[in-house]
């Protein structure tokens, strides 16, 4: 199993090398359109958080800050250490194309993140960040949240689940005391995977939904959903190797349970390549590189009749936000990152059993603050 343990860190960006110290003396008179600055942190989680392919203690994480004309638009891309974009290299991909990411007249988000697809074809998580940083800009320039610009209605939202991640069955249930909820997301992956499942079913009457993160083969998948839907299991999230498209045909055809992509949709023309071997789609806007690619792929599975769910990188409330604006055209979300974490970098979104309050306010609706303790009073840390 591979650890992930990196040390608790915040590194902020220096004002004198991101811009924001930019316009002074003779550069006065030639500002850029937009000034880009980038903080990274390193956001510990409440508890270990493991998945089939490793556990980790912290999640890495890069946020950006698009000012125009004094208004601040904020993006997030947090790092994964499997699709090996680590926050060092968006850093240093920021830094080497700054001039033209700051030049772009933004008039339209969808323009912007089309520029960015080409100027940064090898990273999406950047694209990510500062599509998503655009978007949350552009809706304050129009005095509009961002569910308004896209005409969706915020009182039709499904309820987020809250993910337990691989553990002793003990820890799990303890997992499961400590946040009751409505909805569980359940990692597994594991041998004991039934057993752990019949475990936690004699805790909890609430909806519950397995995400295997490719971990099982098909003839573990066969013996396994059938089971899983006697203990009352929603749907099953990616149980196949995320290039397995024979395997997932056959589990289509047996399956008594509905299957979601993950791992095998990541960007827009995965959606098509799903058709006809998964009952819906996970899309996670890291990965598919930001909101203007995820509306499109919302659309685009609700043309092939498949079911659509949002999913959680482990964003702060940054990241978390632009999701929430996206909820009223979801089946499925799972936007539970500033639950599992102990710190955070923005205020701005509410839960309560389940139900997200989508901010209000123009753009993501967020407010950045710098890394605070979300535990004991929330506190600033310097």
């Amino acid at each position: 199993m591979i650890v992930e343990t990196p040390a608790p860190m915040v590194i902020s960006a220096d004002p004198e090398k991101t811009g924001i110290a930019r316009g002074i003396g003779s550069d006065a008179l030639n500002l850029p359109p937009m000034i880009c600055t980038h903080y990274s942190y390193s956001l510990s989680f409440k508890h270990p958080f493991t998945i089939s392919r490793g556990t980790k203690t912290h999640q890495p994480t890069l946020i950006v800050q698009l000012e125009k004309d004094g208004l601040l638009g904020y993006g997030e891309a947090p790092a994964i250490s499997y699709y090996h974009i680590p926050v060092e290299k968006m850093i240093s991909d920021l830094e080497a194309k700054r001039q033209m990411i700051e030049q772009f007249a933004l008039t339209d988000p969808q323009r912007y993140w089309h520029y960015l697809h080409h100027l940064l074809p090898e990273n999406p998580f950047l694209v990510c960040a500062l599509d998503m940083a655009a978007w949350d800009l552009y809706g304050q320039m129009t005095g509009k949240p961002l569910y308004a610009i896209w005409g969706l209605d915020p009182s039709r939202a499904p309820l987020t689940d809250y993910t337990i991640g691989i553990d002793t069955v003990g820890r799990m249930v303890e997992k499961m005391k400590e946040k009751p909820w409505p909805i569980y997301k359940i990692k597994l992956g594991v041998p004991e995977d039934i057993e752990i499942m019949e475990a936690l079913r004699e805790h909890t009457d609430a909806v519950i939904r397995v995400d295997a993160n490719a971990g099982w083969t098909v003839e573990e998948a066969m013996l396994k959903i059938p089971r899983l839907a006697e203990l009352g299991v929603e749907f099953v999230e990616q149980p196949l190797a995320r290039d397995n498209w024979e395997g997932m045909k056959v589990l289509l055809r047996e399956s008594v349970l509905p299957l979601i992509a993950d791992e095998s949709c990541v960007r827009e023309s995965d959606v098509d390549a799903c058709h006809g071997h998964f009952h819906g789609i996970n899309i996670k806007l890291t990965k598919c590189s930001g909101l203007t690619p995820a509306r499109r792929m919302i659309e685009r599975a609700r043309e092939l009749g498949m079911q659509v769910m949002v999913g959680s990188m482990n964003e702060s409330t940054v990241g978390s936000a632009a999701i929430a604006h996206l909820l009223p055209a979801l089946d499925y979300v799972d936007m539970d990152g500033p639950l599992l974490l102990t710190q955070d970098v923005a205020t701005g979104l509410s839960f309560r059993d389940g139900r997200v309050t989508i901010p209000t306010a123009p753009g993501l609706g967020i407010r950045f603050q710098g890394l605070f303790s979300t535990e004991g009073g929330g506190e600033l840390i310097k």
